[in-house]
């Protein structure tokens, strides 16, 4: 028999006749032992390929194991904790968490394939991260992840449901936003929350398809005009998205997780794909294009080449950063240069028709000038009917329906 990888059904069958004819031989030659030994392992390979062997359930496996040991339920609490769970886990009403896998594997030696059902799997090494301090129940609620148990159980599953959602994205995703010096941030923020809201958004901005690869360099005095006078449409906020995008630029809306008072933030992706963020915390279109290049200045002035960088921005909260001034400061230009906001001549007691005849001229939104003017003032209750209020939120979610 010519000796060659086994491919189909019938060639299977022919090595196994071959093999049987071998092993019935009363003795063999070097070569036919030779020719044994490579059919067999042919065999065996096509049959790993095409008849798997399914691996035993976890609670089978901990059954057999407590049957070889003479353990009985009690003898698992340390494993799988209290006397509650180790009947939760022992009647299928609870799914083992990677904490217990680590304890059946290292005090009961149950494989770790077994326990992952997954074919030479090996457990992931524990690492310094408070698993339950991620929002794990608010992500549930947005359905950021599928989970089979109960919403009781979800805090005790919270490790694997974070690697899952991390899985083939950057190294260290996981690892809690602690570097102050790239949030602008309210004292109260929870780095946890933070964190899992930065791992959503990449994974959404992963799902999409840049239009053009993006070159350091290209947000020009050009680009910055033609994104503002997006704004003067109705569907600006989305073009402002597909503007970006083809000039190699991820925008995404991802609203802000408790605790993070999260307006909008910018990265890079691990293939230096830049990324913007926005939350519409405020629903309104003033905050929306001063966020947005408030975003996009970070991406023209702040990376250079350290793209492992990011930046977390809550715009109510005071800061004295040089870098978040200076982002501040190009996005006030951006929107309306300095010297046309100078000679204008808008100030606190600007009539409506005053703003609105300036918005036509420039060919921007109403809101923008009506927002420069609140800011500049600190009179937050001015200029709310020009403000775009509950318009840039439904155009994202008739967009996405």
């Amino acid at each position: 028999m010519k000796i060659k990888l086994i491919k189909t059904v019938s060639e299977y069958d022919q090595a196994l006749e071959r093999i049987e004819l071998l092993m019935d031989l009363d003795s063999m030659s070097q070569d036919q032992e030779d020719e044994l030994e490579v059919l067999a392992f042919l065999a065996e390979a096509y049959e790993e390929d095409h008849f798997p062997i399914d691996l035993p359930d976890p609670v089978e496996a901990i059954k057999f194991r407590m049957s070889q040991e003479g353990l009985k339920r009690k003898d698992l609490e340390p494993y799988l904790g209290n006397k509650s769970r180790v009947s939760e886990v022992m009647n299928g009403k609870r799914p083992l968490s990677l904490t217990m896998m680590r304890r059946l594997h290292e005090g009961l030696g149950i494989p770790a394939e077994v326990l992952l059902q997954e074919k030479n799997a090996s457990l992931p090494e524990p690492v310094s991260i408070e698993w339950s301090k991620f929002p794990i129940n608010e992500m549930h609620k947005r359905a950021w992840f599928k989970f089979d148990g109960s919403t009781r159980q979800l805090r005790d599953h919270a490790e694997e449901l974070m690697r899952k959602m991390a899985a083939g994205l950057e190294d260290n995703l996981l690892q809690p936003i602690l570097n102050r010096q790239q949030l602008r941030a309210s004292k109260d923020f929870c780095s946890y929350a933070m964190t899992a809201w930065r791992l959503k958004a990449i994974s959404e901005a992963t799902q999409t398809k840049l239009l053009e690869k993006y070159e350091e360099g290209s947000i020009t005095d050009d680009f910055r005009r033609e994104l503002a006078k997006l704004s003067y449409l109705d569907q600006g906020p989305l073009l402002a998205k597909e503007f970006l995008n083809k000039n190699g630029i991820h925008l995404i809306v991802l609203a802000h997780l408790p605790k993070t008072h999260l307006d909008g933030a910018s990265m890079f992706l691990a293939n230096c794909e830049p990324l913007i963020a926005l939350t519409l915390r405020y629903d309104r279109l003033d905050n929306f294009w001063f966020t947005l290049f408030h975003e996009l200045a970070h991406i023209a002035l702040h990376f250079g080449g350290d793209k492992e960088s990011y930046y977390f921005d809550d715009l109510e909260s005071s800061t004295e950063d040089i870098i978040e001034k200076e982002a501040d400061a190009w996005a006030a230009e951006s929107l309306i240069p300095h010297e046309i906001w100078r000679t204008a001549g808008l100030d606190h007691g600007a009539s409506k028709a005053q703003i609105q005849f300036f918005s036509r001229e420039m060919r921007i939104n109403p809101a923008i000038p009506a927002g420069r003017l609140r800011r500049e003032f600190r009179d937050y209750r001015i200029y709310s009917d020009l403000l775009g209020n509950k318009m840039v939120k439904k155009l994202f979610t008739e967009q996405e329906g």
